[in-house]
């Protein structure tokens, strides 16, 4: 037996201590899930909570309550947004956006040396998923695997022991943002080690990753990545497939991780929704998006659906039934046929946060309104949803926006779980 699996099966035996009840099944059958988004503070915790684990915490149970209450049984939950912590790391600092401060820790929860003496401190991670697992809900744990900054945020907010500082080679700039350079063995290493150091010491059903692969174009900036594709060419003559393949690399190597540790919890990818025109591809989609995942974030996720690396692709369809550049009727039959007969399940991302109260001076001033303005679009879609088989879950985008229930939509959601045919939480 190597190192690596000892310590492996050393730390999943002790599992129990650090992530509560060891293989928790939701007992519902059919996945439905909200996006509890950390960057920035989005969803959680406010501005007002950062650095209170009290108020943290409170926060939390609304969220959780709030959900549960409407049928949801997942959360997909951001603990990695920029390289970073929000749960006890040895790799990477805790966040800015829990704390307030880059790897430092809580006045309030008592940390010795960035450590918690005797467990008795609070982890973030570690308290939500028993919270969540006492309400019948799994935990996603949401990873970045790329992103160190946000162009909203300068270097100077990033911690003395971060990686970045450590190892500055591995990472270049591009668009005032800094990332890990995908074409390094460096990079695909660390993002396993992060997962592997998650799967063992928490009970968490998935590792989660969203679309931000390769950075989104910035116009026509270059990306910086020359040198190392000169450097590491791998065979490779054009770049844009060297990219793909980087990408690959790291989804194959981060499923044969999770798959080492543990065969108990899924790798799942929200990408975004188009990944390919048909105008440039035959067998992509209808649509007309200006971004596309093969072409510009450079992630094949067709691959990854096709060689069984990912246990459920979920991508995020945030456009209108009918809409011309992508509709979002077409794209739920392209997903569904891409996942048929394969392993891996589908499940839709949704985007309630689009939806606009009648209120809004919008409806008023315009002499065409948006469908998200005239209607509860989102109920249409899951309509929708039901008439494809293929289609097994869906996820929305994000609990916040969700849970101020425009349109009555989180009415409409609870209404319509509760003639579906599988156990619903509070049952």
């Amino acid at each position: 037996m190597t190192i690596k699996k000892l310590i492996i099966l050393i730390a999943f035996l002790f599992l129990p201590m650090w992530g509560g009840q060891v293989g928790f099944v939701c007992a519902s059958v059919s996945f439905r899930g909200a996006w509890i988004a950390t960057v920035a503070n989005i969803d959680w915790p406010s501005a007002e909570a950062v650095g209170n684990t009290q108020k943290q915490q409170s926060e939390m149970l609304f969220l959780l309550d709030s959900l549960h209450s409407i049928g949801i049984n997942a959360i997909i939950f951001q603990v990695r947004p920029t390289a970073d912590a929000l749960y006890y790391s040895e790799y990477e600092p805790v966040s800015h956006w829990l704390t307030g401060k880059q790897g430092v820790w809580n006045t309030d929860v008592q940390m010795v040396n960035g450590k918690c003496p005797n467990g008795k401190c609070y982890d973030p991670l570690q308290w939500t998923i028993e919270q969540a697992h006492k309400r019948g809900m799994e935990v996603h744990v949401w990873l970045n695997p790329y992103r160190v900054n946000l162009a909203t945020t300068d270097t100077s907010m990033i911690c003395s022991d971060h990686i970045w500082r450590k190892y500055r080679d591995w990472f270049w700039e591009y668009n005032k943002q800094w990332y890990f350079d995908p074409g390094l063995e460096q990079t695909r290493e660390w993002i396993c080690t992060i997962v592997q150091d998650i799967i063992t010491r928490y009970d968490v059903q998935a590792i989660h990753m969203d679309d931000y692969f390769y950075p989104y174009p910035s116009g026509k900036l270059p990306l910086p990545d020359e040198a190392t594709f000169a450097k590491y060419p791998r065979g490779f003559t054009d770049i844009k497939d060297w990219r793909r393949d980087n990408v690959n690399l790291a989804i194959k190597a981060i499923s044969e991780t999770i798959r080492e540790c543990r065969t108990d919890v899924q790798f799942g990818i929200s990408p975004f929704g188009v990944w390919r025109n048909a105008s440039v591809d035959s067998t992509g989609s209808k649509t007309q998006a200006g971004i596309t995942n093969y072409d510009d974030l450079y992630a094949d996720i067709r691959l990854w659906i096709k060689e069984g690396w990912i246990d459920y692709v979920l991508p995020q369809l945030y456009w209108e039934i009918g809409k011309k550049a992508a509709d979002y009727e077409v794209l739920a039959h392209w997903w569904a046929n891409e996942v048929r007969g394969t392993r891996c399940k589908l499940y839709i991302g949704m985007a309630p946060y689009r939806l606009i109260e009648s209120s809004n001076p919008q409806i008023l001033k315009s002499s065409n309104p948006s469908p998200w303005a005239t209607g509860n679009e989102i109920k249409r879609q899951m309509d929708l949803n039901r008439t494809i088989p293929e289609i097994t879950g869906e996820c929305f985008y994000s609990a916040r926006p969700l849970l101020r229930n425009p349109r009555g939509v989180c009415d409409s959601i609870k209404a319509t779980y509760k003639t579906d045919d599988f156990a619903l939480p509070w049952e």
